[in-house]
């Protein structure tokens, strides 16, 4: 039996139902053979996306593995996988490597030393009898999580013949552990004995399944929950404890509550510094719940951490709280209050009636046509992102995909290709500004012909928002910040259904007709005519 069908194989015995890549990769067709179906992209970049996306989307429980070319295949691959390092998406790489005897001629692009900077594991295979132990050591890791897991096949392993019976590799499972008791002890204390504390919860929560947690501990003990940018969703942005998300744009109540905290846990969260994350208050003590200790201490110093899955951790912090007799504080009334002065300053934004259209009328909007218990958003890069994380109110898990420490315009596109990949039960919304539609336009065709039906919303000003600061001169003398591109004529021409709105009447029943667009299985691409908004949620 050939390679290539030993490893499709093995991948349906670890649940995969798609591969995703772009030719040549003989890994494809031995899919197919084995009733793994193949997703063909436009570009490989789209193709880590997609996979990222799906990972996200359905908490790395069964992998998307995601198939290149040697060569200029892994080449235009890697800065998706640099965007899911950033991350900690775990996907599952798979290209194919240069022959043997090609590896040391003349200068070859070599995908493990290239890739082990942005992999959890990577590891070449140059031999059909070292595949098992590569792949069983590729598929722990993928289990635990953080990151990219790469295996390359030389090309003509790939193609050969092995009939090893090692390579019934078993399924992978994450070994979950508890925090040491006096860990979990101490943080007790000091959540119990702060006076303003606050929880920042990431993804951590998100991949843990541990919001019900998070939930039952913020209302026993009234502390209210800030997310991070990844981890938005991981907590009901309509609870009365919900400060939103602290990102770089963020509502009201992330900074008026970090400004009084005299304690902040991170849950879930390495706490990096970032341009993309609300910095951390100095007066506040800092502690952590992580799984991973390489976690700890990444961006600030901390008083205390507590090592474990962030799900059981939760758990033993209840119990001990619940049977010290915790009693939760009155918070609620201060975090409504300041929501509730948040939205009266930027209502003239969500609700305007300015023509081109605001692009937060089109968050507004879309937040009152699509049912968010059952509806997966995500966004681009750059002002689209700024201007969508602090008003999009998600509501259940997963209902949002933040991303964002490496920022690659593009991203969202594949991401919400993925999500929808993973819950086809569940409607999936990407909104991207006009330069992010031109990096990846032309794989709208693949969401029609691989019918994988998502809403795409293009937020069309004309220009690159927020370049011309950075350019002034090029600007005033040669316009460079200037766009120009009638994107739902291309959607159309591509297959998808496509929508155009000028007029702020126009968007509710245009977004209507994209969700009955996508419940009937075609993909719809709406194309918003938006003025730039230069005013953003920023302290």
């Amino acid at each position: 039996m050939l390679v290539a069908d030993r490893i499709a194989q093995l991948l349906q015995r670890q649940g995969a139902e798609h591969v995703v890549g772009f030719p040549e990769n003989r890994l494809i067709d031995a899919a197919a053979r084995a009733g793994v179906r193949p997703i063909i992209t436009r570009t490989e970049r789209v193709a880590v996306n997609i996979a990222d996306g799906y990972a996200r989307a359905c908490n790395g429980e069964r992998p998307l593995p995601c198939v290149t070319q040697y060569g200029p295949g892994a080449e235009a691959a890697f800065g998706a996988v640099a965007q899911a390092y950033g991350d900690r998406s775990p996907i599952l790489m798979l290209p194919t490597e240069y022959a043997r005897d090609e590896q040391e001629a003349g200068p070859s692009f070599r995908i493990e030393q290239a890739y082990r900077p942005i992999t959890r594991f990577a590891a070449t295979v140059n031999d059909a009898a070292a595949g098992p132990q590569a792949f069983r050591r590729a598929l722990n890791a993928l289990s635990v999580g953080n990151g990219p897991v790469l295996v390359a096949v030389a090309n003509d392993v790939m193609n050969g013949e092995s009939d090893d019976p090692a390579w019934a590799v078993a399924s992978a499972r994450p070994r979950l552990t508890q925090a040491a008791a006096e860990d979990v002890e101490l943080a007790a204390r000091r959540l119990t004995a702060a006076a303003n504390p606050v929880i920042l919860a990431g993804q951590g929560v998100l991949w843990s399944n541990a919001s019900d947690e998070l939930l039952e501990l913020a209302e026993l003990t009234g502390v209210p929950v800030a997310t991070t940018l990844n981890g938005k969703s991981a907590f009901p942005e309509n609870h009365p404890l919900a400060l939103g998300t602290a990102a770089r744009t963020r509502p009201a109540m992330v900074d008026e509550f970090f400004a009084r905290a005299d304690l902040i846990l991170g849950i879930g969260t390495s706490l990096t510094r970032s341009l993309y994350i609300t910095p951390l208050p100095d007066q506040a003590a800092i502690g952590q719940i992580v799984n991973d200790p390489a976690d700890l201490a990444v961006g600030y110093d901390i008083e205390f951490g507590c090592i474990g899955d962030a799900r059981l951790v939760l758990r033993q912090l209840i119990d001990l709280l619940r049977g010290g007799g915790a009693a939760p504080r009155g918070t609620a009334a201060a975090v409504a209050s300041s929501r509730a002065a948040f939205a009266e300053r930027w209502m003239g934004h969500l609700a305007s009636d300015a023509a081109p259209l605001s692009p937060y009328r089109v968050v507004w909007d879309l937040m009152a046509v699509v049912d968010r218990t059952r509806t997966v958003v995500t966004h681009d890069a750059g002002h689209p992102r700024d201007q969508i994380v602090p008003f999009y109110e998600t509501i259940v898990p997963r209902g949002y995909l933040g991303w964002g420490k490496s920022t690659q315009l593009g991203t969202g596109f594949g991401l919400a290709l993925g999500a929808r990949l993973a819950r086809p039960d569940w409607l999936s919304v990407n909104i991207m500004g006009d330069t992010a539609f031109g990096m990846i336009g032309m794989d709208v065709e693949t969401a029609v012909r691989a019918s994988i039906p998502i809403i795409t919303i293009v937020l069309n000003n004309g220009l690159m928002g927020g370049y011309g600061q950075w350019m002034p001169d090029a600007v005033d003398r040669y316009q460079s910040n200037r766009l120009a591109g009638d994107y739902s004529a291309i959607g159309r021409a591509l297959g998808a259904h496509t929508e155009l709105v000028s007029e702020p009447a126009q968007l509710r029943p245009a977004l209507e007709r994209c969700v009955a667009s996508v419940a009937a299985g075609q993909t719809a691409l709406l194309e918003v005519m938006t003025h730039e908004e230069h005013e953003l949620a920023l302290p």
